[in-house]
């Protein structure tokens, strides 16, 4: 272990705090701003982070290849809710065996945040915003997340793409206000009996 990674990953993680926190206050989120990735911090995940340190992609990446599987990820994803697979669970229909549970839109705005911020530090001045979508197109055939999710997820990162960050924050924080005014007027769960709410691309939003 090298000592110069220890402050190396701590000013890592806490740029990339920094870099949700700024997302997250931009669409309204200002406690998942505030509280994102603490559990980096803890001595399950930071030390990991120390020993597997690259500066160019997870740690948790090198600590699998090593050991098989990263623990400072299992740890990690069991406490943050921005993460789908936070959501995965034995389906009522075991056949099915694991299934993705759909995220609350909260924590999928929580999650396109994140994955601009990641993309962002690691790619540094290479970064564009078709980063988080080219990434997601790299992983998406082996993941396990709700379709409506998934569907959700997939029209940010193109928004992204197509639109930049300017656009999808505004359509973010749309579709808080839609959820908003409908509460209010008590009408989310009579509409559908669940209190989710469609917007006009047909996605539940919460």
């Amino acid at each position: 272990m090298k000592i110069c990674n220890i402050w190396n990953h701590f000013s890592t993680i806490t740029r990339h705090r920094n870099l949700v926190r700024k997302h997250c206050f931009q669409i309204g989120l200002y406690w998942q701003g505030l509280t994102h990735d603490l559990s980096k911090y803890s001595p399950e995940e930071f030390w990991t982070g120390v020993r597997y340190y690259q500066g160019n992609r997870s740690p948790n990446a090198a600590e699998r290849e090593t050991v098989g599987y990263s623990r400072a990820w299992l740890h990690h994803k069991g406490r943050n809710k921005h993460h789908y697979e936070y959501w995965i669970d034995i389906s009522n229909h075991k056949e099915e065996g694991l299934v993705g549970n759909k995220m609350p839109l909260r924590y999928v705005a929580e999650m396109v945040c994140d994955r601009i911020a990641a993309c962002e530090v690691y790619k540094g001045k290479a970064y564009t915003s078709a980063a988080p979508l080219e990434y997601y197109e790299y992983t998406k055939n082996y993941i396990t997340i709700h379709p409506r999710t998934r569907a959700l997820l997939e029209k940010l990162l193109h928004m992204l793409k197509d639109q930049g960050e300017e656009a999808t924050f505004a359509y973010l924080r749309k579709l808080f206000e839609k959820r908003e005014r409908i509460k209010e007027r008590g009408h989310g769960r009579s509409r559908l009996g669940s209190g989710r709410i469609p917007d006009k691309g047909g996605f539940l939003i919460d």
